[in-house]
């Protein structure tokens, strides 16, 4: 497709994308249709910074959406997917790399006695369901609504006509029979997740949980709510899933799970343990995980998992995460809180900042949310205007008000300075 005079290079790109792909993108938030303005084309990443094709830069906290936690191109992960790669493969067959990687996650997630590699978020929450299904042959499962465990069918569900009630699909294609298998609550709500039990006694095969909710921005859990739901889950014979794809490696070295010292049945991770490469895993006690074939009746294959550039990608990221490095992340988190919140003030601006630490989310309503009703109650249209003027002071931000902030090794309190200076001018748009 020849270039059509006075396009830039990004404009030439995003027209050529538009004849591809559907809506241009490749993943649907890729687009901007929710704060506007034209999707960057990014070429190049280093460290905290990030540019596009037409030669700008800015200050990223996008992140790739999670995995990068030491920034772009980290020397110790580049050399490690470089060797890999001159060394040949996939194989088709195990490799060290693999099993070095899963001695390593075990080590810092205990729950996780057995783990199987895959190649996506997607397909880890999906293979944990079956796992789930398998184990206590029930049908059910229980998701909270703004919850996102990736696109499988049955995951694709809103609320019907009340809470915990069977749910309609939320995309086109979903079968309502399929849809139909699960069931919704409320974040942050024991009540709604006891309310399912009753209605549906010994049907549930399962809870999945963002521990930390991210997918509708950064949502903490409340003070007993991840215990509460353990106890539900034990009692009622349903197993506990925590969706760690995003929390898993962030929040803390063992996740969540050790954040908050619950430990679920089984784990789903992904990210931050493929150093930015695809991956996904899931896992947690040998006698559910020793239901997946060639070990038991489960069947879940892939010809990709394990990837060995991917494991040596994630194994070389896991291999620079120590105390030091979350205990500044923790700090760089809190900083950036502060004076957001502080800009906002002198801006005579409005918002709240949901953080668990170095993930963060700006709402633009005056109390942090607990739930997703709440996070559907904060200004969309002020956090549009918000991330365009932070765009224009070379601060890309992730494009939606329901997503999370992503902090990094290589991000530095100049950095953190850079972007409460650009947010003073943006919360004034």
């Amino acid at each position: 497709m020849s270039v059509r005079a006075g396009e830039t290079g990004a404009a030439a790109y995003r027209r050529r994308a538009a004849s591809l792909f559907p809506g241009g993108v490749n993943s649907p938030v890729r687009a901007y249709g929710a704060v506007g303005g034209e999707p960057p084309i990014i070429v190049e990443g280093k460290g905290a910074v990030v540019r596009d094709v037409d030669g700008r830069e800015y200050l990223d906290y996008v992140g790739a959406f999670g995995p990068l936690i030491l920034g772009h191109a980290h020397p110790a992960v580049v050399a490690a997917v470089r060797r890999e790669a001159e060394a040949g493969g996939p194989f088709g067959a195990t490799t060290p790399a693999e099993i070095e990687l899963g001695a390593a996650i075990r080590a810092a997630m205990p729950s996780l006695e057995r783990l199987r590699f895959v190649s996506s978020g997607t397909e880890a929450a999906m293979s944990a369901l079956r796992v789930a299904r398998a184990a206590t042959r029930r049908d059910l499962v229980v998701k909270f609504e703004g919850g996102y465990h990736g696109h499988a069918d049955g995951l694709l569900a809103r609320a019907g006509s009340g809470l915990a009630t069977l749910s309609l699909p939320a995309s086109a294609g979903v079968a309502a029979v399929v849809a139909a298998q699960t069931l919704l609550a409320r974040y942050n709500d024991l009540a709604s997740v006891a309310a399912a039990f009753e209605r549906h006694p010994g049907k549930i095969a399962a809870v999945i949980v963002e521990p930390v909710a991210a997918n509708m921005g950064v949502v903490a859990p409340e003070a007993g709510f991840l215990d509460g739901l353990r106890e539900l889950t034990a009692r009622h014979g349903a197993l506990l899933v925590f969706d760690e794809v995003i929390t898993g490696f962030r929040v803390a070295r063992g996740g969540a799970q050790a954040r908050y010292h619950v430990a679920p049945d089984l784990t789903v991770l992904g990210k931050i343990v493929g150093g930015g490469m695809p991956v996904g895993a899931y896992g947690g006690r040998a006698e559910l995980l020793d239901l997946v074939a060639p070990a038991g009746p489960v069947y879940q294959a892939g010809t990709l998992s394990g990837h060995p550039v991917a494991m040596a990608a994630g194994l070389a990221t896991l291999g620079e995460l120590g105390a030091e490095l979350y205990a500044r992340l923790e700090h760089l988190g809190a900083a950036l809180e502060t004076g957001l919140l502080e800009a906002a003030a002198t801006a005579g601006r409005r918002v709240s900042i949901g953080r668990v630490g170095s993930l963060l989310t700006v709402f633009f309503r005056a109390a942090a949310p607990r739930d997703f009703d709440e996070v559907q109650e904060a200004d969309a249209d002020a956090f549009a205007r918000f991330h365009r003027a932070m765009r224009d002071a070379g601060i890309l931000l992730p494009p939606s008000p329901q997503e999370a902030w992503f902090l990094s090794a290589a991000h530095g309190m100049e950095d953190v300075a850079r972007t409460v200076e650009a947010a003073r001018t943006a919360f004034r748009a």
